[in-house]
């Protein structure tokens, strides 16, 4: 039993009346007292399985090693039989860390798909692959007999979200999709308030999603995700989460989408006076800019994933000011070929007269979505740390406060839930069924439509 299944059986400490306090701390240190699970949202569906589930994992890289990591904290769940990635050092850490043989480490991911004892090797296939090698790998793991975790997006075009869902249902295998979010503990007590009636009927939403100014730069104006002809549109790269949220939240289906946005900043003509093509040329303007790479890699140590640095950190000068010099990460933020848009809005109508409107913006100095449910009887705000409930007949308001990574705590917990529905061979076990995770991209497909055509666009599954 949970802590928090223990609370609610006892009338005077029900989870809604525990919202008067804030929950930041004292949760895990009461569940050790008691002797509980101090997983505030265990699944009373979940059991343990017979064996772990086995996982090829295709892309070792951030978000991989992150999925990776549940397994080695939970072998008894989930174990990593084989691994592909083209990045020797990342091959090297996961196999290291997962005790897979150099028979079992691949460069390529066709190679992995391609053993001859794959099916009796194992059950599913992890994809954390760059957004263009997602359709191919799944579609083959489907074919194959495998159940499949996709990372976000599904697939860069509308036609290939839907060729997986075909096959997803053709084959009746288990495609879960990493929406983290739904399994964010301010997310599911968000969620639970509106399912309880505590707010009425929904009526409107209104959703934040702050990228955070250096976020922006080094994703999407340096980053991978750069420019949306060779990867995803930012809506669907970075949004889909949110497009996905909002719709759990409604618990309706989308009609209409509608949206504005463009890239306003990051482009040559906002290159300063005395700016180089990188950083590291003599910059004039560097110790002023924002988005300097020598301040955000070399000298503030920010998001060195990307470098896939060495234990050693001695060599770490070194080697970050050698990727600030070759790679686009060094690069002047105006002197990009980027074109992804740095703000946009979306008008989102249900079929039931839900409206949501949905804001991504760069240039904020916070990360953390910012969300507002407004009901008939009550509203909802939050900013992904803390939300307050204001009852409208009595205009009491109850607070709810944890702090959590920068996930919010759904990393692991989405993982889980997707072990336990391949374990147990049923698909109700995930949040979010592949037909919800389609419309939800489906609805971001039609938000870029929108944005470039300037056109209100439907929405059908």
């Amino acid at each position: 039993m949970s802590l928090r299944q223990f609370m609610s059986l006892r009338p005077l400490t029900r989870t809604l009346t525990a919202m008067k306090n804030t929950v930041v701390h004292g949760w895990s240190e009461t569940a050790r007292v008691l002797g509980l699970q101090e997983d505030l949202y265990v699944n009373p569906l979940h059991r343990p399985l017979a064996q772990p589930v086995r996982a090829v994992l295709l892309g070792a890289g951030h978000r991989g090693s992150i999925y990776a990591d549940f397994a080695a904290k939970n072998p008894a769940e989930l174990k990593l039989v084989a691994v592909a990635d083209p990045n020797p050092r990342r091959r090297l850490r996961t196999a290291r860390a997962h005790g897979i043989p150099d028979e079992r480490c691949f460069v390529t991911w066709d190679a992995a798909m391609a053993q001859p004892d794959l099916k009796q090797l194992a059950d599913a296939v992890i994809i954390a692959m760059p957004d263009h090698l997602h359709t191919v790998p799944c579609l083959q793991a489907l074919d194959q007999g495998l159940d499949v975790l996709l990372e976000k997006p599904i697939a860069p075009t509308e036609a290939e979200c839907r060729q997986i869902l075909d096959r997803a249902r053709s084959t009746g295998r288990i495609v879960g999709v990493c929406h983290v979010l739904r399994y964010t503990p301010y997310f599911r007590e968000i969620k639970e308030i509106i399912d309880a009636g505590l707010i009425g009927q929904v009526i409107s939403v209104q959703h934040l999603e702050p990228i955070e100014h250096v976020h922006m730069s080094h994703s999407y104006v340096r980053g991978a995700w750069r420019n949306s002809d060779d990867a995803t549109p930012i809506i669907l790269a970075k949004s889909c989460h949110d497009t996905d949220i909002i719709r759990w939240l409604v618990g309706q289906h989308a009609d209409n989408v509608h949206c504005f946005g463009n890239l306003k900043w990051f482009h040559n003509a906002n290159a300063p006076e005395g700016s180089t093509e990188r950083c590291t040329d003599g910059c004039k303007v560097e110790g002023q800019c924002p988005y300097s790479a020598l301040q955000i890699y070399y000298r503030d140590r920010k998001r060195l994933y990307v470098f896939d640095l060495p234990e050693d950190r001695s060599r770490w000068d070194e080697l970050i000011m050698d990727g600030l010099k070759t790679t686009d990460y060094g690069r002047c933020v105006y002197r990009m070929d980027n074109n992804q848009p740095d703000h946009l809005t979306v008008n989102i109508l249900f079929r039931e007269g839900v409206t949501a409107a949905f804001s991504m913006e760069a240039f904020v100095s916070y990360e953390g979505r910012r969300t507002r449910v407004m009901g008939s009887l009550g509203d909802i705000t939050g900013d992904m740390e803390s939300f307050t409930l204001t009852t409208f007949k009595t205009g009491k308001r109850s607070t709810w406060t944890m702090k959590t990574d920068a996930h919010g705590g759904g990393d692991h917990p989405m993982v889980r839930d997707w072990v336990q529905a391949v374990g147990q061979k049923n698909p109700a076990l995930l949040s979010s069924s592949i037909e919800d995770s389609v419309e939800s991209h489906l609805m971001a497909f039609a938000a870029e439509r929108s944005r470039l055509q300037r056109t209100i666009e439907d929405v059908r599954l």
